[in-house]
């Protein structure tokens, strides 16, 4: 028998020990092939008369499993316990009740993910990954391939977001400029909001259309491609897939509306080059646009019965972008490669253009690959006075994404290239240091949550619980956010599932159905 004498609390929690528990996990014990060393000490507080007696019970009345691992662990819950109570440490016992309740709920999570999602038949070919994490504890709830490699699709957009919130200020440096008594050099930065439609408020166009001197454009710190790495060739007609350039215009997208007998046009320097597939009923109105692949050469192919504008990206560069300036501002520019002594004599001035979170909001809500884009390509000539991604985002992962778990394969801002590669547990860090940065509130106006944004169909009961980032590519879903749960616990999980071969939505139900009760459970 056990010789002391415990407090009334301790007597309490020792009526929950069995005998013939203590003395059979004693024996499980002695034959674990790795026991865990700092537990086996725990026997030297149990009496010889106890230690040396025979469980002499059956598997029944202790009911452990042939798992070695359970077992152990078991048979440490009541080592530790025995140990707790007869050093009469009751902080001891919150903590036990601590480890084993976050193991309960990695038990419950990884049911609802069994059920939901890795017995899904939609599942059943793809590669899945999903972490669920608590910053308040420091302590992830669960991982299932948490530290693999996936392809995420817009889930890129998190990086990309994180990078303009911490480098790009409060507002966007809409140009740079020097200027003397009769010439204004403008140094172009990658602003994408310059006379984008979204934005009603234009500062450096005003600021060009007011001037009286001699304009010209310098698009010398311009050192990419127009198309990111890994592109698909064949999207460049696409609207997703508007060309990346130093000083965008318009968005850089030919957006045409009207009947086919009078078409609307904008930016209106393209009317010459838009042309209407012979045989098409003049009476309708534009359904789809042909652009050449190195011109801007525009067919319409097809009309529709409804009204819209439609928009396809149109080919940059320097010529085109000097002759749409001087159209749009009605007064010559003139584009140049460098600024000569202008730098050391004069100094630069800025341009102040749109707040950075109302870029960031379009950009997230909708997923928009050209923001995305340019808001890279700011960062990188914030930091480094040249445009490129490449040497921006090997800057970023040897600073401020250094310690991410798994070092990312990361080659462009959007996400739109397939050679892209994120772990789950990346984002998680990535939307952790997102929060302990610039705190959540700030986040919750730039993430959609339920019913908004590329979430407006999904997490409706959910609405001002999840603020989440949704990804998309052929065979890629992705989900990366935070999560009020029902105990109005703040958890920053990742889903990331790669080569399904279903529609993409039965992969983001199944998602919806499994984060849904991830929120109820807990």
């Amino acid at each position: 028998m056990v010789q002391k004498k415990f407090h009334s609390q301790n007597d309490r929690k020792a009526k929950v020990l069995n005998r013939k528990q203590v003395l059979l996990c004693y024996e499980k014990f002695k034959n674990l092939t790795s026991p865990n060393p700092l537990y086996a000490k725990s026997f030297q507080s149990l009496p010889q008369s106890l230690s040396g007696e025979s469980a002499n019970t059956s598997e029944g009345d202790f009911n452990l499993g042939a798992d070695n691992f359970r077992q152990q662990i078991a048979c440490e819950k009541y080592l530790f316990v025995i140990w707790a109570m007869k050093k009469n440490y009751l902080i001891w016992m919150a903590i036990i009740d601590l480890l084993f309740s976050a193991c309960s709920t990695s038990k419950q999570i990884g049911r609802l993910a069994k059920n939901d999602i890795l017995k899904n038949k939609s599942f059943t070919p793809a590669h899945t990954g999903i972490s669920i994490y608590e910053p308040g504890t420091g302590k992830y709830w669960y991982n299932y391939q948490g530290d693999k490699y996936f392809v995420p699709a817009s889930n890129t957009k998190l990086a990309t977001c994180y990078a303009a919130m911490k480098y790009l200020g409060d507002s966007l440096v809409g140009v740079r400029y020097i200027e003397t008594s009769d010439t204004l050099i403008v140094i172009a930065s990658g602003d994408p909001t310059f006379l984008h439609p979204d934005f009603s408020s234009q500062p450096v166009f005003n600021f060009l259309k007011n001037t009286n001197k001699s304009i010209f454009i310098n698009t010398s710190e311009w050192k990419e491609h127009r198309w990111g790495s890994g592109w698909s060739w064949d999207d460049y007609n696409d609207d997703y897939a508007a060309e990346r350039s130093a000083m965008p215009a318009y968005g850089n997208i030919l957006r045409l509306g009207g009947s086919l007998n009078n078409l609307k046009f904008s930016p209106g320097y393209f009317k010459n080059d838009v042309h209407v597939d012979y045989g098409l009923d003049k009476n309708l109105y534009p359904g789809a646009t042909r652009r050449d692949i190195a011109g801007n050469n525009f067919m319409v192919t097809e009309t529709s019965a409804n009204n819209h504008y439609t928009e396809t990206p149109f080919y940059t560069g320097d010529d085109v972008l000097e002759g749409l300036l001087t159209d749009t501002l009605h007064k010559p520019v003139f584009l140049i490669s460098y600024t000569g002594n202008y730098y050391k004599s004069t100094g630069e001035k800025e341009i102040h253009s749109q707040p950075v979170d109302t870029l960031l909001k379009i950009l997230i809500h909708r997923s928009d690959n050209f923001f995305a884009e340019q808001s890279l390509l700011m960062v990188s000539d914030r930091l480094l006075r040249v445009m490129n991604d490449e040497q921006v985002i090997d800057t970023l992962l040897k600073t401020d994404f250094k310690d991410l778990p798994q070092k990312p394969y990361w080659v462009d801002g959007s996400g739109l290239s397939h050679y892209n590669l994120f772990s789950p547990q990346d984002f998680v860090a990535i939307l952790n240091k997102m929060k302990n940065e610039f705190g959540i509130e700030r986040i919750k106006n730039i993430l959609p949550t339920g019913g908004t944004g590329t979430l407006s169909n999904y997490y409706k009961a959910e609405r001002g619980y999840i603020f989440a980032k949704t990804g998309t590519l052929s065979g890629v879903v992705a989900l990366s956010g935070f999560l009020y749960t029902k105990k109005n616990k703040l958890v920053i999980f990742s889903v990331l599932v790669n080569n399904h071969h279903t529609n993409g939505t039965n992969i983001r139900r199944a998602v919806e159905k499994f984060i849904e009760e991830v929120r109820d459970k807990k």
